[in-house]
Parts: C-alpha cells; sequence; structure tokens
C-alpha cells in the first residue's frame, strides 16, 4: 500500500525536474503540507507544458493512478483533491486547458477527474463515483 510518505518519493521519480521545487517548498514549509506543494507540483507541470515538455505527462499521470489504485485512503483523497483538483485549477487559471492533462490519466484516475469536472459544474454536490 502507498501512504503518504510515498507520495513524494514517487512524484519525483514521475517527474525528476520536480526535485528544485520541492526543495524550495521544504525550505518555506517544510514536509507536512502536501497539499501546498500539490499546487507547485500543478504549476510546475504546467511550466513543463508551456516550454514544450511533455516527457513526463505520461509517467506521472501513471503514478496518480497508482495512488488511486494502491495507496492508503489519504493517498487516494490527495490524488483526487490534492493533484487532479490542483491540476484542474492552476491549469485553467494560467489560461491553459486542464483537460489537455486528462489525456495522461488512468481508468481510476479519470474517473475521478470527471467526477471533480462534475462537482465543479454543478452536477454534483460532491466529489464522488
Amino acid at each position: 500500500m502507498i501512504n503518504q510518505a510515498d507520495v513524494i518519493p514517487i512524484l519525483l521519480e514521475a517527474c525528476p525536474t520536480f526535485e528544485n521545487t520541492w526543495q524550495e517548498h521544504v525550505q518555506d514549509y517544510g514536509e507536512d503540507l502536501l497539499y501546498v506543494a500539490a499546487g507547485a507540483f500543478a504549476r510546475h507541470l504546467l511550466g513543463l507544458k508551456n516550454e514544450g515538455d511533455l516527457s513526463c505527462l505520461p509517467s506521472v499521470g501513471a503514478a496518480i493512478e497508482r495512488f488511486h489504485q494502491e495507496g492508503s485512503p489519504w493517498v487516494k483523497e490527495f490524488a483526487t483533491i490534492g493533484l487532479l483538483e490542483g491540476i484542474q485549477n492552476v491549469w485553467s487559471h494560467q489560461e491553459s486547458d486542464g483537460e489537455y492533462f486528462s489525456r495522461y490519466l488512468g481508468e481510476e484516475s479519470m474517473r475521478w477527474w470527471q467526477s471533480l469536472n462534475t462537482f465543479w459544474s454543478g452536477e454534483k454536490t460532491h466529489v464522488s463515483l
């Protein structure tokens, strides 16, 4: 089972270029505020996309799928509310199509991505499958 302590190492394996941003986060906030780090991760991914560097997006999508399939309850929630929602929010607020990232998601992650969409559109009152 993937636990909270495993999340950042798995993300760094999937996207090694996040290392410097992660170290800055640790200096500013310590290692405990992972939801804040998820926002930094979303901004990092957007920066890579804007530079045309899409190389880590498939491995990031695979890591998020692993979190949904193999994670503790905390990790599963973090994958949805921290990572997926972070990507949707950060990308859409920077005039980038957040849906672009969804092509890299596995089946389970895509279901949660769509659940976030139905929540934000007002079709549902909460995020659930």
